[in-house]
């Protein structure tokens, strides 16, 4: 199955873009999910000067800019809805900009009245204004099973609102990988996939090597015929000993692959 690979600059923290469109090129990588955060290249204060500069950058590398990794959180109970919906929309500008499909939000939270739903359905209004742009919800937080975004995403009824499976959070929450993808599938933007050391610990492990249900996601995935972004988040910003982002890109690229695992446990005919 040739899904289109990713990796998030959150591994890479604060290198210039160059460096980043770099490394993608070098091992294959067709997208890069960034991280819009003070320090990072590629952030809501960029000027259209850079803006435009950012996407030649990317045109010229032939690597598409996947996602503006924002740190909204849509169900923020201490923010008003006002608030919420105003720190967000300068990264759908952004994310216009410079030719991102997507912008990824956390959930935050928990609230109890109802403020994500409402600010999510005030955002898909102001979406006509970026035909190119859609806002997903990560899979975290207040939200972090797929039958919660599903729920959400359902009553918001927008197409311009959709998910992103971070496996990592739905997994630790009960959920089986199974599960998360038949409730997110309708509604999915892309996947992040990513290994830990254990259920108590969640520092990113060599890949492979951790507690991450990897396999049952690559068969799930196969099984179901996904054929969109699959990346790798690689959290060494938050996890300073971590292994180092180089050595996650090349493991996942077997993941990719199927040659992280033996090919005779595969379900189905073998590695898609």
């Amino acid at each position: 199955m040739a899904w289109r690979r990713a990796f998030s600059t959150l591994g890479c923290a604060g290198a210039p873009l160059a460096d980043v469109l770099g490394r993608a090129r070098r091992g294959g990588w067709h997208g890069v999910e960034l991280r819009a955060a003070p320090g990072e290249p590629v952030h809501a204060e960029l000027s259209p000067a850079a803006r435009s500069d950012v996407r030649k950058a990317f045109g010229e590398a032939g690597i598409a800019p996947l996602s503006i990794a924002s740190y909204v959180e849509i169900d923020d109970p201490a923010a008003s809805d006002a608030a919420v919906v105003t720190d967000l929309l300068p990264h759908v500008e952004l994310a216009s900009d410079i030719g991102a499909p997507f912008v990824r939000i956390f959930p935050g939270g928990p609230s109890t009245d109802g403020a994500a739903l409402r600010r999510l359905a005030a955002v898909a209004r102001t979406l006509d204004e970026h035909p190119g742009v859609t806002v997903a919800l990560e899979t975290h937080d207040s939200h972090s099973r797929g039958r919660d975004v599903r729920s959400l995403l359902d009553r918001v009824g927008s197409s311009r609102i959709k998910a992103i499976w971070d496996v990592q959070h739905p997994w630790r929450a009960g959920e089986a990988v199974e599960e998360t993808m038949e409730l997110l599938g309708p509604h999915l933007a892309y996947v992040q996939i990513t290994d830990a050391r254990s259920v108590a610990d969640p520092t990113p492990a060599p890949f492979g090597t951790g507690i991450l249900p990897l396999r049952e996601v690559y068969e799930t995935l196969c099984r179901c015929g996904y054929e969109g972004w699959v990346s790798l988040e690689w959290a060494s910003y938050w996890y300073p000993d971590a292994p180092p982002l180089d050595a996650a890109l090349s493991a996942a690229r077997l993941w990719f692959s199927g040659a992280l695992f033996d090919s005779r446990s595969l379900a189905g005919p073998g590695p898609c």
